[in-house]
């Protein structure tokens, strides 16, 4: 059993401690249990539910997704066919995402080839940047 404070809890956890309140605030982790000086106290399960928080932040999963995730797991036996559902469409929206940058990245490359390092009245980067109908795909 632990007893440990904001302070102990986000220098384990990894998390900021106003990103602790937020997640708090917002219902993600309950709210702490108070000491007589109102200072916050928590308990091992709440690290662990922080980080796996945290861990799926890191990982891009929204907020909407994470709490639906961590509601799953209150149910143990159920099938995981949501959570796989879940995790297919985030992959989804990163691969979307990877095209999009891509293409972006593609769009930058050839501005920055086409420049003639002259001035910047004859700058094709700033041409470009002026004018999308001279881009060669729709970022």
């Amino acid at each position: 059993m632990m007893n440990i404070s904001i302070g102990e809890l986000a220098k384990r956890s990894r998390v900021k401690i106003p990103t602790i309140r937020y997640y708090e605030q917002i219902g993600l982790l309950a709210a702490a249990a108070r000491t007589e000086g109102n200072q916050r106290r928590y308990e091992r399960a709440d690290l662990d539910r922080l980080n796996f928080i945290r861990h799926a932040r890191e990982l891009g999963f929204e907020i909407d997704d994470i709490r639906e995730l961590l509601a799953m797991t209150a149910e143990p036996q159920a099938s995981c066919h949501q959570v796989d559902s879940i995790a297919r469409n985030h992959l989804a929206e990163i691969d979307q995402r990877i095209k999009r940058l891509q293409a972006l990245r593609s769009e930058l490359k050839r501005m920055v080839s086409e420049c003639g390092h002259g001035r910047i009245c004859n700058c094709r980067i700033i041409e470009v940047l002026a004018d999308h109908g001279q881009c060669e795909t729709e970022h």
